[in-house]
């Protein structure tokens, strides 16, 4: 049962197309009816779907197991407790992974930044003038970054300051108030 719990996961979760139902039955189960173990694969498969969708902690799973095992047409005491030990060992991979599938935007990777003088300048008056490069990868993990260059001048940095000093009155405004 755990390794057909390990195969659900890396078929389901971990995007392992390796892992085919004809493969798990040959592998495990290759003397059970192909009726019986599909009818067991889409059972642990169901209650796994349950047990991660509902991002179940150690008490959740013990109380859902429980009641599977007293329901007509469950699951045994032994397949409860290998249930239970799976979503141990696997929870926080398993949430990673389900949590990385439901992102399609792109997401910021990193942020690099530093001040420099400006050198040169259409207006005299500005050469020498303090300005903030920020540098700014944005991407996701299946495809190739794209770079986001930013030039700030002082003015500009004066102002985001400013914007983020209302946002932060208004984050401790709200913290208060709970």
């Amino acid at each position: 049962l755990t390794g057909l719990l390990n195969g659900i996961a890396q078929s389901s979760y971990y995007g392992n197309t390796e892992i085919t139902e004809e493969l798990l039955k040959s592998e495990l189960y290759p003397d059970l009816p192909a009726d019986q173990f599909r009818a067991l694969l889409e059972k642990m498969r169901g209650l796994v779907k349950s047990i991660v969708s509902a991002d179940m902690d150690i008490n959740q799973i013990d109380a859902f197991l429980t009641a599977q095992t007293k329901k007509q047409g469950g699951i045994t005491t032994e397949q409860a407790v290998v249930l239970a030990k799976f979503w141990k060992n696997h929870k926080r991979k398993i949430r990673e992974s389900v949590v990385s599938q439901s992102r399609w935007e792109n997401n910021l990777k990193s942020m690099n930044w530093r001040i420099d003088l400006k050198s040169q300048s259409r207006h005299r008056d500005q050469e020498n003038s303090p300005v903030a490069i920020v540098e700014m990868e944005i991407g996701n993990n299946d495809k190739e970054s794209e770079f986001l260059y930013l030039e700030f001048n002082e003015a500009k940095i004066n102002g985001m300051l400013k914007q983020l000093a209302e946002v932060e009155d208004c984050i401790r405004a709200l913290t208060q108030t709970s």
